[in-house]
């Protein structure tokens, strides 16, 4: 059912008079971006945070012609909420996926789930999904598919624990399988889609996402662990500094593949890991200090479990160290101001642009981090509170809580809970309120086909009104046409329009302003299409 001021059937022949002029496919100096997430890379494991036995050439010279965050936060301490905060700005206090498979149940994404792919395409970027998406089922067509979320390109692993597969037998060519009979090394195949991607000739600005399974366990490598070969390590260990190196090498490599296209100058990468250090499979993070200087590891909501790598580069940027806390759910609401779109309301996030440049900055009055029935932790200033649930981490019957003054104490060694009880109470109490169901408004465009009508309606998911609000349909061949009518969405409101659409394909537009600043958002609909 379609809400808000308008409802109207528009017959293409009718309005031809009303065609409306096709617009530019780029905006004026909007920024291409590249998100590279790393899988179980620690805090400590790169040069620029310490490492002295693998070398990070490439990280440690972005890091220092970037901006370099010390206190930069994955979503969680293990890979599928982690990636869900990341896509989604929700933390795992309100986001659809809170555990990984072993957790208990592992949601799907679903149709409410804007990730920050959706609002690059309805702007009118070219996007692409290349590596582990981490969300199923593996199946085509449904809505935690890569294509359904924004996407339009996917290469890679859908499922968690496919991505586990350095040598797999398929991969995932957007709704088809990729057979590879288990004789090809998966990342190298990854890093070689990406860069043909970057090199790929295109006059629309792009948004990737390369979501390497580097350097998750297994430690596999092809050949030997090259320069880390005569290491006094375990087979295990060795191979994972060599995992390591060729993360590095990857990044290097998309980085020359973009300058290589002439387009680093307009580019922003932004690269992190998906949570802390592993000690899986025979990997020991203490022998290279792979958690710096914070406790815990993967798993854990000690720093060391969600402390992670954050850089971003761009030769447009200015080198600075950032002490201000980032964290996951700041990408989508990044993108959207990074991109021009309006920044979804109900978000967990911050944009990230002020750090980037020097400006103004809104930080966060907490952040928070929940593992249903396990842990949950709140960073409030430099004051953060755990909380354990009976028998998780030697907690006795009635749980645990601890208080550390990172400030003083980054290794969360001295609990200060039994010092400051009232103050550990009422973070407490903060981060039960930060807990609940979803709150963010339905965003963006939809659009449905049936029998030779095209209903489109938008939704208005920001915190400020949209004006001028106009909807087209642009046939694949022929003239656009649009509803003359021209309305406000406030918040949360939405507007609608049913357009004739007898067979092919064609793309609708909704064109609106805030303020003084101009938008137009489209969506690509063919016969059948139901989003």
């Amino acid at each position: 059912m379609i809400v808000g001021p308008s409802r109207r059937t528009v017959l293409s022949g009718a309005l031809a008079a009303l065609a409306v002029p096709r617009v530019r496919e780029e905006g004026p100096g909007r920024p291409n971006i590249i998100v590279v997430l790393a899988d179980d890379l620690g805090w400590g494991e790169v040069g620029f945070q310490g490492q002295q036995t693998i070398r990070t050439p490439t990280l440690d010279r972005l890091a220092a012609e970037g901006v370099r965050f010390e206190a930069g936060y994955s979503g969680a301490p293990l890979c599928a909420p982690s990636r869900c905060a990341l896509l989604t700005g929700l933390h795992a206090g309100h986001g659809t996926v809170r555990e990984n498979p072993e957790g208990g149940q592992q949601l799907s994404l679903t149709d409410v789930d804007l990730t920050f792919a959706e609002l690059a395409q309805l702007s009118g970027y070219r996007t692409a999904c290349i590596g582990k998406w981490g969300f199923g089922p593996e199946r085509p067509g449904q809505p935690s598919h890569p294509n359904e979320r924004g996407f339009e390109e996917f290469f890679g692993y859908i499922d968690h624990r496919h991505a586990h597969q350095y040598y797999p037998a398929y991969l995932w060519r957007d709704g088809e399988k990729i057979w590879l009979g288990r004789k090809s090394y998966a990342p190298d195949l990854l890093r070689d889609e990406a860069i043909g991607f970057l090199r790929r000739p295109s006059k629309r600005p792009f948004l990737l996402y390369f979501s390497t399974i580097l350097p998750h366990s297994p430690s596999v490598v092809p050949g030997d662990a090259g320069p880390y070969q005569d290491l006094p390590f375990s087979r295990a260990n060795r191979r994972h500094a060599a995992q390591v190196a060729r993360l590095d090498a990857d990044v290097a490599a998309l980085v020359r593949a973009l300058r290589d296209s002439g387009r680093a100058g307009n580019t922003i990468l932004l690269f992190t890991s998906d949570n802390g250090p592993h000690s899986e499979k025979g990997v020991t993070p203490e022998l290279i200090d792979a958690n710096g200087p914070f406790r815990g590891d993967k798993r854990d909501l000690y720093e060391g479990g969600i402390r992670v790598p954050m850089i971003a580069w761009s030769p447009r940027l200015r080198p600075r160290v950032v002490a201000e806390p980032a964290a996951f759910w700041d990408v989508l609401p990044t993108v959207a101001d990074l991109i021009g779109a309006p920044v979804p309301a109900g978000t967990d996030g911050r944009s990230l642009r002020g750090l980037l440049t020097g400006g103004d900055h809104e930080g966060h009055d907490a952040l928070v981090w929940n593992r249903p029935r396990k842990v949950q932790a709140i960073r409030q200033g430099r004051w953060k509170a755990l909380r354990f649930a009976p028998g998780i981490a030697g907690a006795p019957p009635e749980g645990r809580v601890e208080l550390y003054d990172l400030a003083d104490d980054p290794g969360e060694q001295n609990d200060l809970s039994a010092t400051w009880p009232a103050f550990t109470g009422s973070l407490l109490s903060l981060l039960d309120r930060s807990i609940g169901p979803d709150p963010r408004l339905p965003y963006g465009l939809r659009t449905l086909v049936d029998g030779g009508r095209l209903t489109v309606t938008l939704h208005n998911g920001s915190s400020v009104p949209w004006q001028d609000v106009r909807l087209s349909y642009e046939p694949a061949k022929g003239l656009r046409v649009g509803d003359p009518a021209r309305v406000t969405l406030a918040p949360g409101s939405s507007t609608g329009a049913v357009f004739l659409m007898p067979g092919g394909s064609g793309r609708v537009w909704a064109h609106f302003r805030t303020g003084t600043r101009k938008h137009a958002f489209r969506r690509g609909v063919f016969v059948g299409d139901l989003r």
